[in-house]
């Protein structure tokens, strides 16, 4: 037993008093202390965000990846499919490096729900001074998962480990954005006044778009209030201006409107909520209710028609435009009384039937649509996965709207804290919609489920060993749905050709053994130059017993700055090696990756100067080498 330390007491009495000298993490300044002793002594003042651990964390971001990701064909659903859908499982911060060797600016928008430092919350350590070894032991996949620790307010670098974990992948976000990108992070209170600042300084100030409003139509006792809101907080990568923002639909900003469109018998619009119309003249209807269900324009009255039951169902009245909606639908030019263009047609929540006139941009509002309570969310979620094994996933219907706003098709949309993985349903949905053709790419650490929890031990119970395992799960079954539901209402995917797939990669160690010689100072130079020589010889057998082709060839194609979503195709003009022309959407090469390069393949490529030729070091001699590079110049790569 000790009696009380009276300098916390002191220092809990000047904190009490003074709050104005002490930092963010409850600490005494001492700057601000001497100023308070002296108010005539210089001090440097500048406003500036900074933390202790900063400077650390952006050398994490910029430090060099020594990993690799490795496909894995048992837990891709259609591979073949995938188009360029990926779901990583491994530590983001590594992954996001991998990815930024082929993916730098490609990436139109990216969505994230991290961490929101609530009491205990998972933070993920990159500490970089420990050995290579201890790194993959931490960050590599186990049979339970990886090693994470958890900050607590008793940490008193609270708010500096969350800003540490965040720092290095935002600014790793901003790399992999087009110059049109945005990215959208949800947030709540603990933490959005630090990732304002925080993306202030990575985005730029004058690239903050909106703060937008989430209620969650649940609340939670704080203090003197019910809190029922979050936040999700929207950044430019540069240039944000309106007018500059290209892609989606956006929706008009009284949200109360619900939009009907024509044209592409895929545009669609709610109302009531879970219930989808498609234009033009007949609408079908799709949602919660089980049903397929027609409706017509019939006396005035917008009438739907039970599928099952032919049942007839009225779900708006009191049209007044209905001649004008019939010319709107039928190509014809629409105006109003003043001589005004119509552009579209809306119906309002009274089920009266609006329309807006020419104008410049349809906004969406900061506060966003009500899109149902978080435990309708889990429901959702549970009645797929057939088990309670994750709570509070994100709204899909939510990261529906983002995509609408600003994908466009082809465009991808980057998710590195994939939880249960909602993105990725968001964009499979959407596609399915209106035929579109997104595409998606998740990353989420193979995180072991909390057995605190009721649904982390249902997670456990249900075979599920990571978190990672439910978001791919949970993929597969959405794609499993649609396919059902294609199979039984095929009237409505049309335009959807096929189902859509993507590919599984787990981060590993590099397949390429790395160097980690170190001479005994003990011995003679000659002695030194055997055992460097012995190791030499030891590497290139492991490598030689170890190699396979298939399992290096994604490795070398991403370093070497191809997307996974390339064609592979051989080339039958070499028959000495095995060389293939690798193909994506920016860039072709010749690889080979044989273990040795014959000189008919050498002589081949002296005379082949169009392309890149990618292929292994070890596979030339001194001559073969020269002769390439002397005659390729940078066109030829040895790895």
């Amino acid at each position: 037993m000790k009696t009380d330390d009276l300098n916390d007491e002191r220092l809990a009495k000047l904190k009490e008093l003074y709050p104005d000298l002490f930092d963010g993490e409850g600490n005494l300044v001492k700057e601000e202390l001497e100023k308070l002793a002296d108010p005539e002594k210089a001090h440097p003042e500048r406003f500036e965000f900074s933390w202790f651990g900063k400077a650390q964390a952006k050398r994490n971001a910029f430090s060099p990846a020594d990993g690799a990701l490795v496909y894995e064909d048992s837990r891709s659903v259609n591979p073949e499919l995938a188009d360029g859908n990926l779901i990583i499982e491994g530590e983001n911060l590594e992954a996001l490096k991998l990815l930024l060797c082929s993916y730098r600016e490609k990436i139109k928008c990216i969505y994230i729900d991290p961490p929101y430092n609530k009491d205990a919350d998972t933070v993920y350590k990159d500490d970089f001074s420990e050995s290579r070894k201890e790194y993959w032991e931490r960050t590599g996949i186990t049979e339970n998962g990886v090693k994470i620790d958890t900050n607590t307010r008793a940490d008193g670098r609270y708010h500096s480990n969350w800003l540490d974990m965040m720092f290095p992948r935002l600014l790793l976000a901003r790399q992999l954005l087009r110059e049109d990108g945005v990215i959208f992070v949800s947030i709540d209170d603990n933490e959005v006044h630090h990732l304002r600042m925080m993306m202030n300084e990575v985005f730029g100030e004058e690239n903050f778009v909106a703060t937008l409003i989430w209620n969650k139509q649940h609340s939670q006792q704080q203090g003197l209030f019910k809190k029922y809101h979050e936040y999700v907080v929207l950044y430019a990568k540069s240039n944000f201006e309106q007018e500059n923002i290209t892609g989606g639909d956006g929706f008009i900003d009284a949200g109360a409107l619900k939009k009907v469109s024509r044209g592409n018998p895929k545009s669609s619009f709610t109302f009531p909520p879970g219930i989808r119309f498609n234009a033009p003249d007949n609408f079908i209807l799709e949602g919660e209710y089980g049903g397929s269900e027609r409706v017509e324009v019939e006396k005035g009255r917008l009438v739907a028609k039970d599928g099952k039951t032919a049942e007839e169902v009225t779900l708006a009245a009191g049209w007044t435009q209905k001649e004008q909606m019939k010319k709107y639908f039928a190509g014809e030019e629409v105006f109003d009384s003043k001589g005004q263009k119509v552009v579209e047609f809306y119906f309002s929540s009274t089920g009266k039937l609006k329309c807006i006139k020419e104008r410049s941009k349809i906004t969406p509002p900061t506060i966003l649509p009500l899109y149902g309570m978080v435990s309708e969310q889990t429901g959702k979620l549970t009645e797929l996965m057939g088990a309670n094994v994750f709570d509070n996933p994100k709204p899909v219907d939510m990261i529906k709207d983002f995509s609408k706003w600003f994908l466009d098709d082809d465009d991808i949309v980057l998710d590195f804290f994939a939880g249960s993985g909602p993105t990725a349903q968001a964009i499979i949905e959407l596609n399915a919609q209106d035929g579109g053709n997104r595409k998606f790419i998740l990353i989420q650490l193979p995180e072991a489920p909390d057995e605190t929890t009721e649904s982390g031990r249902e997670a456990i119970k249900q075979g599920y060993k990571k978190i990672s395992d439910i978001t791919i799960e949970r993929n597969k079954r959405v794609i499993e749905r649609m396919a059902k539901e294609k199979a039984e209402k095929p009237e409505l995917f049309e335009g959807v050709a096929n189902e859509p797939g993507f590919k599984v990669y787990t981060l590993a160690k590099s397949h390429f053994p790395r160097v980690d010689f170190a001479p005994d100072p003990q011995k003679t130079d000659a002695e030194k130059i055997e055992a460097l020589k012995a190791y030499i010889a030891e590497k290139e057998a492991a490598m030689h017993t170890l190699f396979n082709q298939d399992e290096i060839l994604d490795e070398v194609l991403l370093k070497n700055g191809f997307m996974l979503d390339y064609t592979k195709e051989r080339l039958a003009e070499v028959t000495a090696n095995e060389v293939y022309l690798i193909a994506d959407k920016n860039k072709e090469a010749f690889i080979c990756l044989d273990g040795e390069l014959e000189d008919e393949t050498v002589n081949y490529f002296k005379d082949h100067k169009d392309r890149i030729f990618i292929c292994l070091e070890r596979a030339l001699d001194t001559t073969k080498k020269w002769n390439l590079s002397h005659f390729m110049g940078e066109k030829f790569v040895a790895f």
